[in-house]
C-alpha cells in the first residue's frame, strides 16, 4: 500500500505548488521553495509583517492572465522564533491548500 502525503496548492485551476514537506502555522502550509511553479508568481511591492514572524514579501499568482495580487508570501528573514519558515512560501487569498 503507497499513500500520499502531498499537499497541493491551487489556483484558478493551476497546480502553484505540491510538496509532503510543508510546515503549518495557523491557517497557512508553508511549501519549499522549490516545490513551487514560479512560472506563476510575480513579484509585488506589498509586504506585510507579523510581530513574530518578522516582515514578509509577497507575490501576485498569476495563471491564464488572472491575477491574484498578494496571494503569496515568504519570510526572507523570518525573525529567531520562525526559522523554520525560511527558504518557504505561503498562500493565501483564495489559494486552495489541501
Amino acid at each position: 500500500m503507497e499513500f500520499d502525503n502531498s499537499v497541493a496548492a491551487t489556483w484558478n485551476g493551476a497546480e502553484i505548488a505540491r510538496s509532503d514537506d510543508t510546515v503549518i502555522d495557523g491557517d497557512h502550509y508553508y511549501f519549499p521553495e522549490e516545490s513551487v511553479n514560479r512560472e506563476y508568481l510575480v513579484e509585488s511591492d506589498e509586504t506585510s509583517r507579523c510581530w513574530w514572524k518578522g516582515t514578509a514579501v509577497h507575490y501576485d499568482v498569476v495563471v491564464d492572465g488572472q491575477r491574484n495580487p498578494g496571494a503569496a508570501f515568504r519570510y526572507s528573514r523570518p525573525k529567531k522564533r520562525a526559522a523554520m519558515l525560511a527558504g518557504r512560501i505561503a498562500f493565501g487569498r483564495g489559494v486552495e491548500v489541501s
